[in-house]
């Protein structure tokens, strides 16, 4: 008699990536409470990599309020309120311009002035807490909204650099930057991954960052339609895509010891490519550390993220 087999329970997008705590504080920041907030950043203290992570989720939550200015009110000199204002200003003006209308020769001034404004917010952070990461990483994220990129994003990437030289959100930051997406080339993005994990160490989630560069690069393609469907299917397939990889599976997942605070979003990058390469023993092994826990991105560069994740999740990682 077959034996009758489950389907799985429905996924959920989750933007904390299983942060229990982060997820009990983002619902605190959405109802006007900033406590939790507070509680979760000092007790996160020097873990550079999930501090990130915690503050830009809260900064998500809090850009539709006003909670972390009551929380500023509330507490002037407490740096994590800083960082976190800082953040959340970021997050403010990447909103209204994804929200709001074309761009005019006077709304490009008036832009130019709040990004000005936001830079100050940051630099005031980052002189609060001397020692934290964060503040350079949101300049950076910041820098990707002025024309041609901000002069300085040169000297923000040395800072973040001097305080987390392995900051696995400050490189991704960076290769945005120097996509042609937004300021630079497929070629650049592609050079500063490859350099990137030609320098990681074993185990570093930075060895993935040639596989954020690739879905980086077909989501380009697809939106400027400048591909044909046989080339975007050989997006994957080519030499230097299977080469790119089997690095990543052999020098980052063979070495992973455990999980940190992005390792759900990476894994979701490799297990996309995995399968579009036609790699399914390796897709397989990815699935069975990844469970069902999809993101939104890269899946939904090629289909119904929901939809798509489920389908190779059942297939592969039961």
């Amino acid at each position: 008699m077959a034996r009758s087999r489950s389907r799985p329970q429905a996924s959920l997008y989750d933007p904390t990536l299983g942060d229990r705590l982060l997820a009990e504080a983002r619902q605190d920041v959405l109802v006007g409470r900033w406590q939790g907030a507070r509680d979760l950043l000092r007790d996160t203290g020097r873990d550079w990599d999930r501090r990130t992570h915690r503050v830009r989720l809260l900064a998500d939550a809090a850009a539709g309020n006003r909670t972390v200015e009551t929380w500023q009110a509330a507490e002037p000199a407490n740096p994590d309120a800083m960082v976190l204002r800082a953040e959340t200003d970021v997050m403010r003006l990447f909103n209204a311009i994804a929200a709001g209308p074309s761009p005019t020769p006077d709304r490009d001034a008036i832009e130019r002035e709040r990004l000005d404004r936001v830079v100050r917010i940051c630099l005031q952070a980052a002189g609060g807490y001397p020692d934290d990461p964060v503040p350079w990483v949101s300049l950076l994220t910041l820098a990707r909204l002025y024309a041609g990129g901000h002069p300085h994003s040169n000297q923000w990437w040395r800072e973040l650099q001097a305080r987390d030289r392995d900051s696995r959100e400050g490189h991704h930051q960076v290769l945005r930057h120097i996509s042609a997406r937004w300021h630079g080339s497929h070629s650049q993005m592609y050079d500063f991954a490859w350099d990137t994990a030609s320098f990681a160490p074993l185990g570093s989630p930075l060895l993935a960052l040639t596989q954020a560069a690739r879905a980086e690069h077909f989501r380009f393609l697809r939106q400027s339609g400048t591909a044909s469907a046989l080339n975007l299917s050989q997006h994957w397939k080519s030499d230097v895509a299977l080469r790119d990889l089997n690095r990543t599976c052999e020098r980052w997942l063979a070495h992973r010891s455990f999980e940190l605070a992005q390792d759900v979003a990476d894994l979701n990058s490799v297990a996309h490519a995995l399968v579009l390469a036609g790699m399914m023993e390796e897709a397989r092994s990815v699935f069975r550390v990844l469970g069902n826990r999809p993101t939104l991105a890269p899946w939904s560069y090629t289909d119904d993220p929901e939809e798509l994740f489920r389908r190779w999740y059942e297939r592969l990682g039961r």
